[in-house]
């Protein structure tokens, strides 16, 4: 497939298809987004798998009081105690104790089925952030292609109605000689003068969608609006086989990051039901810790301290047997989603196999119907020049010719965009 277009303007910076899909890959705030929600999502991995790690804190205080229980503790925790601190009044009314109290503690899970089902479902969470990056690439490759498509159209358009509103002056000079040579009367001439003001109207708003169109492919690639650049006159089409619908259903199935998103949702959903489960086992964890205590930051005295807790859940008010049953259900759900994605991807092949079909046949026809036309035109413009026939035939031609070639180029960036359509459909890009 070759689109005829003018030649790039000097200094402008040449720009090919698969350039503008790299530079929205870039630049565009969406990819930038998905890609920093990719990233977000590894890091939220790695602190699911802290939990596997022991815990160490390490503190540092100061208390100052007279409270009898702080005192005696604080007095004990010092290796200061002596038999004088048992008389009652001291006891009931200790004098203020300062204690500067150093401590590391560790703690250590040894069985928790909580962590593991949260680190399978923060993978999980992370793949989902990675196939929704991979579907705005998708997303983004088929836009820039619409959008392409939409600059050369627009271009094409533009130049076309340029090159009528020429041909529209050449036959009014001609319709003028002829009047004036007696073949031809007024009314000819002011035809045509009509035609060329609606030739310069058209060759006027077609330049204006163009300057549109590539700002609105500017945006997508995260370019300033007002760049111009020099596009590829001739992007070609993918060879894409669209012949074996059966295969391109099941690449679909397999690729397409939308239906790879609800199968990832319906595996998220069953590590919820093993959470779930997971409340109805015990938690066991040990601890240590080693402290230093004293009436003076340079003067303490150490302690060490290790232990072991199992925590087990005999009964949370039916809430977790609640919890359980909600997981599954939405395990189901999540199925139903998916076989639903699953159908919606198979019907989109359908579609976009169909597209590209009609599109396909419509670029043959149009290429046929510019030839036709122009030849049309000549004969026509001959026998006006021959005085064999009217000037509305004339210009009945000229706007077949410009309608002709119009269609010709809009068919073949259909075929361009319905192939990225279908490749997009199928997951390859």
């Amino acid at each position: 497939m070759v689109l005829t277009l003018a030649s790039p303007a000097v200094g402008q910076t040449p720009l090919t298809l698969a350039q503008a899909i790299a530079r929205a890959r870039t630049q565009n705030p969406d990819a930038g987004s998905s890609a920093a929600a990719e990233r977000e999502a590894a890091q939220r991995v790695t602190q699911a798998r802290a939990a596997y790690l022991p815990r160490v804190d390490v503190v540092e205080s100061w208390q100052r009081g007279n409270q009898p229980v702080f005192v005696f503790s604080s007095l004990l925790s010092q290796r200061q105690f002596t038999a004088a601190n048992f008389a009652v009044g001291a006891l009931n009314h200790p004098d203020p104790l300062d204690n500067f109290r150093a401590a590391i503690m560790i703690e250590q899970s040894l069985f928790d089925a909580t962590t593991g089902t949260s680190v399978t479902a923060a993978g999980i969470a992370r793949d989902m952030a990675a196939a929704s990056r991979t579907m705005v690439d998708h997303d983004l490759a088929a836009s820039i292609t619409s959008a392409y498509g939409r600059v050369l159209v627009a271009a094409a358009a533009s130049q076309s109605a340029a090159a009528a509103a020429d041909t529209a002056r050449a036959d009014r000079e001609l319709a003028g000689n002829r009047r004036d040579a007696g073949i031809a009367t007024d009314a000819d001439v002011l035809q045509l003068d009509v035609y060329v003001s609606r030739a310069r109207e058209q060759q006027i708003g077609a330049a204006a969608d163009e300057r549109i169109a590539r700002a609105q492919l500017n945006q997508l690639m995260g370019e300033p609006l007002g760049t111009t650049f020099a596009l590829d006159r001739s992007p070609t089409a993918a060879a894409l086989d669209a012949t074996d619908l059966a295969a391109l259903e099941s690449e679909a199935i397999m690729n397409r990051p939308d239906v790879k998103l609800a199968v990832l949702q319906e595996q998220l959903a069953g590590t919820a039901v093993q959470a779930a489960r997971a409340a109805f086992l015990p938690q066991v964890s040990a601890q240590g810790g080693w402290e230093f205590n004293g009436g003076a930051w340079n003067a303490r005295a150490s302690g060490w301290i290790v232990g072991a807790a199992a925590r087990i859940n005999l009964f949370h008010g039916f809430a977790d047997t609640a919890r359980l049953a909600e997981a599954r259900e939405q395990t189901t759900r999540r199925g139903f989603e998916r076989a639903k994605a699953e159908t919606a991807a198979r019907l989109d092949v359908y579609v976009a196999v169909a597209r590209l079909d009609a599109a396909r046949a419509s670029e043959a026809v149009g290429r046929a119907a510019v030839e036709q036309s122009r030849e049309s035109r000549r004969i026509v413009r001959d026998r006006y020049e021959a005085g064999l026939t009217d000037v509305a035939s004339l210009l009945r031609a000229a706007e077949a010719v410009v309608q002709a070639e119009t269609q010709q180029t809009a068919a073949q960036v259909a075929v361009l965009t319905e192939t990225a359509a279908l490749e997009r459909t199928v997951g390859r890009r």
